[in-house]
């Protein structure tokens, strides 16, 4: 039989490195979000997205969560009258990033959020084993 602790602390571990990489993508999104193309009526930065997937982790039997793909958001881009910009089409319309302020952060705070609940699990866990370590002791 495996241990339970260890197989809590191999969960609660995956969902911190998957909220990790949700934060390193939320961050790229926000420092492009200002990001248009190069050329005229080129793509600007495009939004990306993390998939999440569940998986069974061979050696503790824990289920554990990984990043199945980081993906491009595919929706529109807004356009911006611009007419200086050298990304500007012949019309003077420069695409810009869909990216949204609001959005970003509000993913940001539930990634922060998550990845509070996993390591706090962890201290539960180390917690616990301490605690079995110290009652093992006393007899």
């Amino acid at each position: 039989m495996l241990d339970p602790l260890l197989s809590i602390m191999r969960t609660a571990a995956s969902g911190l490195q998957s909220q990790t990489m949700r934060l390193k993508v939320v961050s790229e999104n926000l420092a492009n979000m200002d990001s248009t193309g190069t050329t005229p009526g080129s793509d600007p930065y495009r939004r990306k997205l993390v998939s999440f997937e569940q998986a069974l982790d061979g050696a503790t039997g824990a289920d554990i969560v990984n990043v199945s793909r980081i993906v491009r958001d595919q929706t529109p881009f807004k356009k911006e009258f611009d007419p200086g910009n050298p990304a500007a089409d012949a019309t003077g319309y420069v695409k810009r990033p869909n990216v949204e302020m609001m959005v970003e952060m509000a993913d940001m705070r539930e990634a922060s959020r998550s990845y509070e609940a996993n390591l706090q699990m962890i201290k539960q866990a180390r917690d616990m084993a301490s605690t079995m370590v110290d009652l093992l002791k006393g007899q």
